[in-house]
């Protein structure tokens, strides 16, 4: 009975409080953009040549050979783009949405599906404040222009080295 009682438990509290991506995509997409925007996304694949290129100047393979790709419009005009992706974390996927101006700046970057037991602070907003008003120029190095976090080194790395493959990425995709 016990065993039952404390499934019931997981289950009610995996549906009451877990959003999904899509719903914290869009709470962040609002957030930095404003309520009264709207917005398209595609699954956007990447030119296997751009892939390699970036990847060896990162060191960082893409989770896959598709990233989402966001435009941002207000009153149908565009204000921004954003990229999300899957980078990997100790042993499960973190998935990160970074969004842009119109310039490449990096507006804001969060951390929307974080599934590893530990090296959560790399979800707060003050670790992921730094990254805004980088762009593809910028070196995005631990240690150098991003604070490191005791106990969540390589998620730290990780998504860093993230940032910077969808800040190069959108560069390149984007150029006009």
């Amino acid at each position: 009975m016990l065993i039952k009682t404390i499934l019931l438990f997981q289950i009610f509290n995996f549906f009451v409080f877990s959003q999904t991506i899509k719903e914290n995509v869009e709470i962040a997409i609002r957030n930095c953009f404003g309520k009264n925007i709207e917005y398209d996304f595609e699954k956007f694949r990447i030119d296997s040549h751009l892939r390699k290129s970036i990847e060896k100047e990162i060191g960082q393979k893409f989770f896959s050979d598709e990233v989402y790709l966001y435009k941002i419009f207000s009153d149908s005009i565009l204000i921004g783009y954003g990229l999300l992706d899957n980078v990997n974390g100790k042993s499960l996927p973190i998935t990160i949405l970074v969004l842009y101006d119109l310039n490449g700046n990096i507006l804001s970057s969060e951390i929307i599906k974080y599934r590893e037991p530990y090296g959560g602070a790399v979800k707060s907003k003050e670790w992921n404040q730094q990254f805004k008003g980088k762009n593809s120029s910028s070196d995005l190095i631990v240690g150098k222009d991003i604070s490191g976090i005791s106990g969540a080194t390589i998620s730290v790395y990780s998504i860093t080295k993230g940032i910077k493959k969808l800040t190069l990425l959108k560069n390149k995709i984007l150029q006009k």
